[in-house]
């Protein structure tokens, strides 16, 4: 049986490059911070990757501290809002702006400052769009962090960052702008000299790297205001943003996965773009909703609303197939509370159980997605004349 993998959003399958990259890098098993022969060279490799990397952001020679390497997309935003609000003692009781459907990894982080007394306010994101009025009202003196996420991880919305960060950085050049670009990495564009943004947050695993590293970018502006304090501490890795030894075989897949990435960007998106729009025509005469924003959209999600029948028993059902898709957000499949990001499509708690995402990657084939919305189809009969 084929199986035909359609969760790219939730992770991908390693690169051979990436693959090959992780396995000469163990060959240079030396930590970084030694300064013998041997640490040498995995430090020339740690700095090599970085340039890799960052070369990904649009930056050819990164400085000290522009680019910390991370376990995780979850880590670098962890790092990204936790480390700024507790960077400098007047941010005590300020205010942080975020929306109101962004990824776990931000989300919860911003829970958890407001047990600590921070002031977070979420703009609401109606059918995929970002109310920008929203924000620029939400802007007073006390603000001191806008975190936005470049794409949603349940339905594709490409949110305005750029623009929302100009306005921001308008209404008071200090406060700090972060965007969660985990999902937009290496699916969109990407270049730090347009984004008006301080902090970015990425990760391997959704671009055919390895899972556990990623990497938090950091601006000249917030590296000079001290804008950021570290959240683990230990030897000082990382410029000292990060304590502990370089995950250096992750990072060599990481850097050979965005390299091969950054190459193939503009062919990617758009084998994603085609895969996306035959899905969509294909599933156009099923009985099922197309969850499509109003905005700009990333090119590999697609968010489908199944009414009367669980998202699970959809996904057991074409797993059995050797299909593979996912209900909403891998990240946070097991939630209890609807998801907020498919509420402002206008889905009640029901349809929102009932929703299942399809996320592509460039080595995804058109053959892949007809199998795909013919077995849904077919299940969908099937589950309809069994209930």
């Amino acid at each position: 049986m084929k199986e035909i993998y359609l969760d790219n959003s939730a992770t991908t399958a390693l690169s051979p490059s990436a693959k090959a990259a992780m396995t000469e890098a163990m060959e240079r098993y030396g930590n970084p911070s030694s300064i013998h022969t041997a640490g040498n060279r995995a430090k020339e490799l740690l700095e090599n990757c970085r340039k890799d990397v960052a070369l990904t952001f649009g930056v050819r020679r990164p400085e000290p501290g522009e680019l910390i390497f991370t376990g995780s997309g979850s880590e670098g935003d962890n790092l990204a809002l936790i480390g700024t609000s507790f960077a400098k003692p007047r941010r005590a009781g300020g205010r942080i702006i975020s929306t109101d459907s962004e990824h776990p990894g931000v989300e919860n982080a911003l829970k958890f400052l407001e047990s600590r007394g921070f002031e977070v306010v979420r703009v609401p994101t109606e059918n995929g769009v970002l109310n920008l009025d929203f924000l620029r009202s939400a802007l007073n003196e006390k603000t001191f962090l806008v975190s936005l996420m470049a794409v949603n991880n349940e339905t594709g919305s490409a949110y305005p960052v750029a623009e929302a960060f100009s306005m921001v950085k308008a209404y008071r050049n200090d406060i700090v702008t972060h965007t969660d670009a985990v999902q937009g990495y290496l699916h969109l564009p990407l270049n730090v000299k347009n984004m008006n943004a301080d902090l970015i947050t990425v990760s391997a695993h959704k671009i055919h790297g390895p899972k556990g590293v990623g990497a938090l970018w950091v601006s000249a502006e917030a590296r000079k205001r001290r804008d950021l304090s570290p959240v683990i501490f230990g030897g000082g890795q990382e410029a000292g943003f990060r304590s502990g030894t370089e995950n250096l075989v992750g990072i060599a897949g990481f850097a050979a996965a965005a390299k091969e990435g950054f190459a193939n960007l503009p062919s990617n998106i758009g084998k994603m773009k085609i895969l996306r729009e035959l899905a969509e025509n294909l599933l156009d005469g099923l009985p099922v909703r197309l969850n499509l924003p109003k905005g700009a959209r990333a090119p590999h999600i697609l968010s489908v609303t199944v009414p009367g029948i669980r998202s699970e028993t959809i996904l057991h059902a074409l797993s059995a197939r050797g299909i593979y898709i996912s209900n909403g957000s891998a990240c946070s499949s097991h939630a209890t509370v609807p998801s907020a990001a498919l509420t402002a499509f206008g889905l009640s708690p029901a349809d929102v159980g009932s929703t299942i995402r399809v996320s592509f990657s460039a080595e995804n084939s058109e053959e892949d997605v007809r199998i795909f919305a013919d077995a849904l189809g077919e299940e969908i009969s099937r589950l309809v004349h069994i209930r």
